[in-house]
């Protein structure tokens, strides 16, 4: 494993983490305690320090998983999660920014992990009003000052949102979490560089594309209901598994398993500091970590 100093933060992360989405059972699996102990077991094996989830993965559920499975080992672990969402069922969330719903939601996070403080809270995916809620940072400034959370990001839903990115560090944030693969390139243009110029460390979240670019899925492709690629629109994931057959023809090193390339290509961009896929299995963990190879 490699590591990185996470932007502006003391924080030295693994420059693959662990995505947990998956946990919240809208991937067409529901997981055991056991199953993740396994995966979180063999993540710190191969180094992995970095753990990302959400107070949205279930009802908390992927927060309670991960707090279960690091209980006896919090401090090897860096922890991040993230506000302004409530699970209600498959796909269905409410959004909740304001400062009073926020307190509610960072306490029942730090419960559901065990643990009396969060690495990295973020902002989930807010719109730029949600994003601008008043008192919001100032709450949690606050609970930066109570040890309650170490560092804050933000978590934009459009890789292309450069004004969230660029008040980040107005607001104390140090941390930028986007979208960023082969396939979806857009915070090349602008986001990246204004994360360069303020020192934000960058979590390059979905770097396999929801799965389409492991190669294991051709044109044409269906997913079963409860798996959250079964609400993505058929054209559009047809043209992208086009696009990844022509990507394995023409860039992809011959016996190169597909997700280790596209996880290197993109820890190879100089402004990401982490990517965080989702593993399902150990076995599958230990195949994406082996992308440190490429590098």
């Amino acid at each position: 494993m490699k590591y990185r100093t996470l932007g502006s933060t003391n924080l030295s992360v693994s420059i693959i983490g662990l995505g947990t989405w998956q946990y919240g059972g809208e991937w067409g699996i529901d997981y055991s305690d056991e199953q993740v102990q396994e995966i979180i077991d063999k993540a710190a094996e191969l180094g992995i320090n970095l753990i990302d989830t959400a107070e949205c993965y279930g009802p908390h559920r992927a927060e309670e998983l991960v707090g279960k499975a690091i209980k006896g080992s919090r401090e090897k672990w860096i922890v991040a999660t993230k506000f302004g969402h409530e699970f209600h069922n498959f796909m269905d969330r409410s959004r909740l920014f304001k400062h009073q719903e926020v307190i509610v939601q960072l306490e029942a996070s730090l419960k559901a992990l065990q643990t009396d403080y969060i690495d990295l809270y973020q902002i989930h995916s807010p719109t730029d009003q949600e994003f601008n809620c008043p008192g919001l940072w100032e709450m949690l400034h606050k609970e930066m000052e109570k040890g309650k959370i170490r560092h804050l990001g933000v978590s934009i839903s459009s890789n292309r949102n450069k004004y969230q990115t660029d008040a980040a560090t107005g607001m104390h944030a140090r941390v930028l979490q986007v979208v960023y693969n082969r396939l979806d390139r857009g915070p090349e243009d602008e986001v990246f560089p204004s994360c360069k110029r303020q020192n934000l460390g960058v979590l390059a979240r979905v770097p396999l594309a929801s799965g389409y670019l492991t190669g294991k899925y051709r044109p044409g492709a269906t997913f079963a209901r409860g798996d959250v690629r079964s609400t993505h629109d058929p054209e559009n994931v047809r043209k992208k598994l086009e696009e990844v057959e022509r990507i394995v023809a023409h860039e992809v090193p011959a016996g190169i398993p597909m997700a280790q390339w596209a996880i290197a290509w993109c820890l190879k961009n100089p402004a990401v500091s982490a990517a965080i896929p989702g593993s399902k299995s150990p076995e599958q963990l230990e195949m994406n970590v082996k992308a440190v190879d490429l590098l």
